[in-house]
């Protein structure tokens, strides 16, 4: 990245016309996060969706939604559960059909309780690249025929590394890596991971997405950067070494923390 970064955003719909002329302003990428929950999946979804299409109209940058996650893992040995999560998968990438979206952010299935035990038989590395291919291979099979890429979001990783290799074991070009900087910071502050930055130089150039949210290092703070305590500068330098060119997405807990935290990054010289 020769010139600064544009920066983009997570949004749900009815955020969207509060934020419209500032991501038309520039090619931002947005993240539409109005399709996480099972309620609205199972529903008419299809009027915010056609709401969501008006709030774009004009919108010339990449185009994603964050997937469901709650209430369970994608490295489910219950074979009904795993029913279950392929049928959410499968409406992400309904949205993503009449939206135009072509990414999926997912969450991680490595634990802090799973990395001490990893090389331990029980519920090991195997076991779990395993389970997640069988709950993903159907997604992937038809993203892979959209032009969609599901990128895996670290939740409690620890090794950066390990998710890498779970992403890479696909084989497909419908499966790659995200960061949470917070994420990685709480996991930095708590369980002995390395810095952010680290998480960067690890993905490289399957890195194509990132959460950009500052935290303290002791929980999932969802802060407008430069709040909390995550070194921006180490985090963006990386990001310069690489040509994977992922978006780059604050995803704030409150979203008027957007123009808060674009006022940091281009006071800083990181982002525009």
């Amino acid at each position: 990245m020769s010139e600064l970064p544009i920066i983009g955003a997570a949004l749900l719909v009815e955020e969207m016309p509060v934020h419209r002329d500032w991501y038309l302003e520039k090619p931002r990428d947005l993240e539409i996060q109005s399709f996480i929950n099972a309620d609205v999946l199972i529903g008419d979804w299809k009027p915010m969706a056609e709401e969501i299409k008006k709030q774009l109209d004009g919108h010339q940058g990449r185009l994603g939604i964050h997937g469901p996650f709650w209430g369970f893992t994608i490295d489910t040995p219950d074979p009904d559960v795993r029913t279950v999560v392929q049928k959410r998968l499968d409406q992400a990438l309904d949205v993503c059909e009449f939206l135009g979206a072509d990414q999926v952010v997912i969450h991680s299935p490595f634990t802090t309780w799973s990395h001490n035990h990893l090389d331990d038989g029980f519920n090991g590395r195997e076991e779990i690249t395993e389970n997640t291919h069988l709950t993903l291979a159907p997604a992937i099979r038809r993203a892979e025929n959209m032009g969609v890429t599901f990128v895996i979001e670290n939740i409690e990783d620890i090794n950066p590394f390990e998710r890498l290799k779970l992403a890479d074991s696909f084989n497909s070009s419908a499966v790659a890596v995200s960061i949470d900087t917070g994420h990685a910071h709480y996991a930095h502050g708590n369980t002995g991971a390395a810095p952010v930055d680290h998480f960067v130089h690890a993905a490289a150039n399957r890195l194509q997405h990132v959460h950009l949210q500052d935290a303290d290092g002791y929980a999932d703070r969802h802060w407008a950067t430069g709040d909390g305590t995550v070194n921006w500068k180490a985090v963006f330098a990386a990001l310069k070494q690489y040509d994977s060119n992922p978006r780059l997405i604050l995803e704030m807990r409150d979203h008027n923390d957007i123009k808060k935290s674009m006022k940091y990054l281009e006071a800083v010289g990181l982002g525009q």
